[in-house]
């Protein structure tokens, strides 16, 4: 039986795709489609937030017949040629061209058509098959129980291997789970689970391309290529990594710097809001009240929060560098401490309710909590130790 009620328009939901993979947001994208925002939403989330993985023509495997193959079938066909002639012809096997004729020419046909067995093997691309959680109850209850207990699906992905060695039919990558998630009961794992995951976002979001951000400041910033050696190295205390972390609505936001060599926090209050000119004067601040030998760099994204690099550069011996646009590994230190602090400030709260003293409590438990790379001392003892030496 054919599907019922209004027909998918794949060609629209297509172009709506990739309206979105060149950076405009879902709203507009109706808008521009002519179609109402509660089917971009659906569509968005029948695939987990991510577009569905059809290739397009020229990125599809020679593997499989291309478009200009079937008008060749078609063609030699109704010249009266053979399967192994057309194979031939084609240089692919016969088996390849007797397969296609009997998988895409339908009983009410009047022959094989090219462009219409095209456009059946495309959609039959695009129906997703079973996954591998979806039909084995066993390997999805597993993967649950430790996903409940907010393990990341790579960790679960590595212990299905280390645990069932001889089950390579569980062996499956991170990714699988991932997909198994965001897609919901055809995934074969329940969305609710996508709470336990450290982001706890429902729908998956697009990765931003380097490429599509630009350095915002009118006081051109350096590089973190130009970063002294002994940054790298960690050689001494006073090189900081810093961030905001942004409360619900973007309406509030707490800067945190971490020293990169002993991993001493500071958590920076903002009461005047986290634009430019408050967050300026919030550091500046904050980095009187260190000795000069604690104040030697510090590197940040290139968020439009530090359009003042330069006033606040002059308060550090070596000054302000910045991280490339969207490459938050390069300040991994403050990033992983980051997750720390978001225990006690979860994302989607006021940040503004918590005050100095509170900032100043959760900062002190951190920084007198022993770390594993500092070979199980604490920042405080790291850093104290090091200015008093200085």
């Amino acid at each position: 039986m054919g599907r019922r009620g209004r027909k998918r328009r794949l060609d629209i939901e297509s172009e709506y795709w990739l309206l979105l993979a060149s950076g405009v947001g879902t709203v507009e994208a109706c808008r521009r489609l002519g179609i109402g925002r509660k089917t971009g939403y659906r569509w968005r989330a029948e695939n987990g937030g991510l577009p569905p993985a059809v290739l397009s023509e020229s990125g599809r495997s020679q593997r499989y017949l291309s478009l200009l193959e079937r008008h060749r079938i078609a063609t030699l066909r109704r010249d009266g040629m053979g399967v192994r002639q057309i194979a031939e012809q084609l240089n692919r096997s016969p088996s390849t061209i007797s397969r296609e004729l009997r998988r895409n020419t339908a009983a009410h046909d009047h022959g094989y058509d090219g462009d219409l067995a095209h456009a059946r093997a495309r959609e039959r691309a695009r129906r997703r098959r079973p996954g591998r959680l979806l039909v084995d109850q066993e390997l999805r209850a597993h993967v649950e129980a430790k996903l409940e207990l907010e393990w990341s699906p790579e960790q679960i992905a590595a212990w299905l291997r280390v645990t069932f060695p001889d089950r390579p039919d569980w062996h499956v990558c991170h990714e699988t789970i991932y997909q198994a998630l965001y897609l919901g009961g055809r995934g074969g794992l329940r969305r609710q689970l996508t709470r336990r995951l450290r982001t706890g976002r429902p729908l998956r979001k697009r990765r931003r391309r380097t490429t599509e951000r630009r350095t915002r400041f009118s006081t051109p910033g350096r590089l973190i290529d130009q970063r002294p050696d002994s940054v790298t190295r960690r050689e001494r205390v006073g090189d900081w990594e810093g961030d905001l972390i942004i409360g619900r609505g973007n309406r509030s936001a707490i800067a945190t710097l971490v020293d990169r060599r002993s991993r001493y926090l500071l958590l920076v209050n903002l009461p005047a809001g986290h634009d430019a000119t408050a967050v300026r004067d919030a550091l500046t601040a904050t980095l009187a009240h260190l000795p000069a030998s604690a104040r030697h760099t510090l590197t940040w994204d290139q968020g439009s929060e530090l359009a003042h690099h330069d006033h606040i550069a002059k308060h550090l011996a070596q000054g302000v560098f910045f991280a490339y646009p969207a490459s938050p590994w390069q300040r991994g230190t403050n990033e992983n401490t980051n997750g720390l602090v978001r225990q006690y400030f979860p994302k989607g709260t006021d940040l503004s309710m918590h005050g100095p003293e509170e900032l100043r409590r959760v900062q002190d438990r951190l920084n007198n909590r022993p770390r594993k790379t500092l070979g199980w001392r604490t920042p405080t003892e790291i850093f104290d130790e090091a200015v008093r030496s200085s």
